[in-house]
């Protein structure tokens, strides 16, 4: 019986030298020890020329350890965390789990400001029933250890802002390194900025430095595509563009500014410029203003306007508060009047939640998944008639990763304008590379629609891909009467180049009741430069 408990138990067979021999001898011991033996005894060592033969006497097993503590000194809820029997004044565990449970007891203890805590058995009574007691002893408190210092290696510019409110250390606080290796995985939200190496402590007498290995991170991008089509009216190639600037960090500041210039077949020009300033005077508050103008050809142009607030409430989430102000005129002569066109003014109070995960590992894929979903209240003004409004808008997606090469990628798309009457030049325009694939750069006007893209990913190594397109949508134009179902069907890739990330998408889009043409099809390139 002792021979199978001897076999049961690994141990190095082959060593180089008799140092090494009699090292593993004592580790053996100290195992036996770990499950209960804790009478075992070395009877012989016997050598034959390379062989050494040690035979051990295992003696009686011990199963439980009854252990006393005191409440004041060490807390009831970190026993609790390691035995299911805690009673008044000791708890029971197994002989085999004695170490583990002090090292999670010591574990929680050093959390508490009390890095320097260590735990010992004394008083120990070995009992006839296979059971022990021993008493819990606790090394003298010195003092409660606090974060005196906060040193920044590698990005020393690194904006202190972010520190407080977004990885949440702060100077004074209780020092607690399992915590601060949790807040420190925030980086990976971070798209400036990523993680050297874990954080590293300096103790001395009567201070507590950390130290943060932090690395700047090239995050402003160029993004642009030219998309191209044939017209179906002239049978001319048309083309399409669109250009997409963002500047982040570029201050230390962790602020970001985003500039958009979209040009359509549909002779539709759209300017859009974004600002976003995080942590606003050393406050938790942060605030993002945004600017779009929209022409359509000779018909119309529209203002939109934009403040919000926000508050970070983690590395992922976002809330933001805010009002938008939209003012259209009509630019049509009085002799081609549009009677769906009117100059009118709105203003919307909204409010916003924002989810976005990121994967920073993946240079391909950097955003894992998003919902972005916003909710608007206001009214609108026309001539002396003031009409009640609600919009909802609402952009979501996921990659679900089923493993290193394959992927499919789900996106939905929606909005909604609910009113009791509509104007052409409010309605919204979706289509193109960033809607329904197949279909013009914002070819489709609707006061209701809602957009499902999905991709079959297939990854030949870091920086190249494969993709279908299947794409669905649903329209609603009140304005029209229309209410219309959309497919687009394609395939595209993406590629790692040295300018930057290039992708190309060809996709056929059709109607529910249209048959399919192939000069329908729509090509987009695009390519995204980081910098």
């Amino acid at each position: 019986m002792e021979t199978k408990t001897i076999d049961s138990i690994r141990y190095t067979k082959f060593h180089k030298d008799f140092e090494s021999v009699s090292n593993e001898i004592k580790k053996f011991q100290k195992k036996l020890n770990t499950i209960g033996y804790l009478e075992n005894s070395l009877l012989s060592t016997i050598r034959e020329d390379s062989l050494l033969t040690a035979t051990f006497k295992l003696n009686k097993k011990y199963h439980l350890l009854h252990i006393y503590f005191n409440d004041s000194i060490i807390p009831r809820k970190y026993i609790e965390l390691v035995s299911k029997n805690v009673f008044e004044d000791y708890f029971t565990i197994q002989i085999q789990d004695t170490e583990k449970a002090l090292s999670t007891i010591n574990l929680k203890l050093s959390e508490t400001g009390d890095p320097f805590s260590t735990l010992k058995l004394s008083d120990i009574i070995i009992k006839e029933n296979s059971e022990i007691d021993a008493t819990l002893i606790r090394s003298e408190k010195i003092t409660t250890r606090q974060i005196d210092k906060i040193i920044i290696k590698g990005y020393e510019k690194f904006p202190k802002s972010f520190l407080k409110y977004y990885l949440k250390i702060k100077k004074n606080d209780v020092f607690n390194l399992t915590q601060i290796k949790k807040q420190v995985e925030a980086f990976n939200e971070l798209p400036f900025a990523s993680q050297l190496k874990d954080p590293e402590i300096l103790f001395t007498k009567d201070s507590t430095t950390l130290y943060l290995f932090i690395d700047k991170v090239k995050s402003n991008n160029f993004d642009g595509f030219i998309g191209f089509g044939t017209n179906e009216e002239t049978n001319n190639i048309e083309f399409s563009g669109y250009l997409n600037l963002e500047l982040t960090n570029n201050l230390n500041y962790g602020e970001s500014f985003r500039l958009v210039y979209k040009s359509d077949e549909n002779e539709q020009k759209t300017f859009q410029v974004n600002l976003n300033l995080p942590y606003l005077f050393s406050t938790p508050i942060g605030t993002e203003l945004e600017l779009g103008l929209l022409k359509k050809d000779s018909s119309y142009s529209t203002s939109n306007q934009n403040a919000k607030i926000f508050y970070q409430l983690n590395p992922k989430n976002k809330l933001f508060v805010g009002v938008r102000s939209i003012q259209s005129n009509n630019l049509l002569d009085s002799l081609y009047t549009n009677p769906t066109i009117k100059d009118y003014s709105t203003l919307f109070y909204n409010v916003r939640y924002q989810y976005k995960s990121r994967q920073k590992e993946n240079i391909l894929f950097n955003t894992n998944a998003l919902l972005d979903i916003q909710l608007e209240t206001g009214n609108r003004k026309y001539e002396n008639n003031s009409t009640k409004q609600y919009q909802l808008l609402l952009d979501a997606f996921n990659i679900f990763n089923l493993n290193v090469k394959n992927s499919i990628f789900i996106r939905v798309n929606g909005y909604g304008l609910f009113s009791d009457n509509y104007f052409e030049n409010e309605l919204a325009r979706f289509g193109g590379i960033n809607s329904i694939r197949g279909f013009e750069e914002n070819s489709l006007s609707a006061t209701l629609f809602g957009v499902l893209n999905t991709e079959y990913r297939y990854v030949f190594n870091n920086s190249i891909y494969i993709h279908s397109i299947i794409d669905a949508a649903y329209l609603e134009n009140k304005l029209l009467e229309q209410k219309e179902k959309l497919y687009s069907f394609g395939f595209g890739f993406g590629l790692i180049t040295k300018a930057g990330l290039l992708k190309f998408n060809f996709a056929n889009g059709k109607s529910e009741n249209q048959t399919f043409k192939f000069s329908n099809s729509q090509v987009h390139l695009s390519l995204t430069a980081f910098f």
